[in-house]
């Protein structure tokens, strides 16, 4: 079978889970939609961009403002775009379509259901989460994810999110990003070490998380705590770190390669992250990170938010607080401090779990099959 995934930008290093499908999914057999193309192509793929032509004019042209009234959106190709997709398409031959993320899904549905293509969504996050702040949005999945082929999500709280908004599918699956778990290892742990690894925004607060790890370590002096990635709040962190006198003690990193972040998950005992929902209702799926995590062989320290309860298994594999309860959240951290046989057991309980549930080969396979069922149906 051939796969064509459609996603809005193409190619991100970041998004590991859309790369590994455009890579790996049926052996690699696949080609690429995008909306906006980089220019980089590691992968060797034939690819197309689906982007209308920018501008006001094109927004309210007479074409625009029917697609808006017929599809609810005006996301869908038109014009030469459209033609564009249609000889990609007829040159391409694919069986199907996956639309990473949701807007994807909604963008490409009229021109799929046109060529008669079965057409699937992966939700990840902000899609069903932060985008259903807008009415228009909301409209336009309840128009086309029910005559989707199939829906996926990383956790069934985005399903469920979804359909309390009145959106649903009744060929829908939760199957989670995944993790190499033959690479992400546990190594020999160093004692009382703590790592975050993601992006420095407001939904994974790494400020109050810098602050509860400071209160730790004034307790616990071989505390250390590494802080890989950038964002938003990155210089907020740092000013936290040197204004607790705590600048030896925390290591900010910055963005690091894929393998590096590897290394040091394998050497490190817990993995602390404070995810809540944002000011402008984005949420996580289920972090990639966690389940990297776990596959190493990690503690885990995070919140009862979205769907990280579905792999963080409270007093098994690490342990959960409410969002922004930053005290609960300091005394989580102190206690694992304080208790690296705990530490051991719950790394332990969570590489066999990664092993079980998050193996990326495993859940490859998974998807596979049901598309291929899915697309006979």
């Amino acid at each position: 079978m051939k796969i064509c995934i459609a996603t809005g930008g193409y190619h991100k290093p970041g998004e590991t889970f859309v790369n590994r499908h455009i890579s790996e999914l049926f052996g690699g057999n696949t080609c690429v939609i995008c909306n906006k193309f980089s220019g980089t192509n590691p992968y060797d793929k034939s690819v197309a961009v689906r982007r209308n032509d920018s501008g006001v004019r094109s927004a309210l042209s007479l074409g625009a403002l029917r697609d808006k009234l017929r599809y609810k959106t005006l996301r869908a190709p038109r014009g030469e775009a459209k033609q564009r997709l249609i000889r990609f398409l007829a040159e391409e031959k694919p069986d199907a379509i996956l639309a990473e993320f949701g807007p994807e899904a909604v963008a490409l549905s009229p021109l799929a259901h046109e060529l008669g293509l079965p057409i699937f969504s992966y939700f990840r996050g902000y899609d069903a989460s932060k985008d259903l702040r807008k009415a228009s949005n909301v409209r336009a999945y309840r128009r086309w994810i029910p005559e989707l082929a199939g829906v996926f999500a990383v956790s069934q709280f985005l399903l469920d999110n979804l359909a309390r908004h009145g959106i649903s599918n009744p060929r829908s699956l939760v199957i989670p990003s995944g993790v190499n778990t033959a690479l992400f290892r546990p190594a020999e742990k160093r004692p009382s070490s703590f790592l975050f690894v993601g992006r420095l925004i407001e939904k994974k607060s790494p400020d109050h998380m810098i602050r509860a790890f400071c209160d730790t370590a004034e307790r616990v002096p071989e505390a250390h705590l590494t802080v890989i990635g950038e964002g938003p709040l990155s210089e907020t962190c740092a000013r936290i770190a040197q204004e607790r006198g705590m600048a030896g003690r925390i290591t900010l990193t910055g963005p690091l390669p894929h393998e590096e972040v590897r290394a040091h998950m394998a050497r490190t005992a817990v993995l602390i992250q404070h995810s809540v929902t944002a000011a402008n209702g984005n949420t996580e799926g289920l972090p990639t990170s966690i389940q990297e995590a776990l596959a190493a062989g990690m503690a885990v320290v995070s919140t009862r938010h979205a769907g990280i309860p579905e792999a963080v298994i409270e007093g098994q594999n690490g342990l959960l607080v409410e969002e922004r309860d930053f005290a609960g959240f300091g005394a989580a951290i102190t206690a694992l401090a304080e208790d690296p046989e705990r530490v051991a057991r719950f790394g332990a309980r969570g590489r066999a779990l990664a092993e079980e549930r998050f193996d990326n080969r495993m859940l490859l396979a998974k998807l596979e099959t049901q598309i291929c069922a899915w697309s006979a149906a």
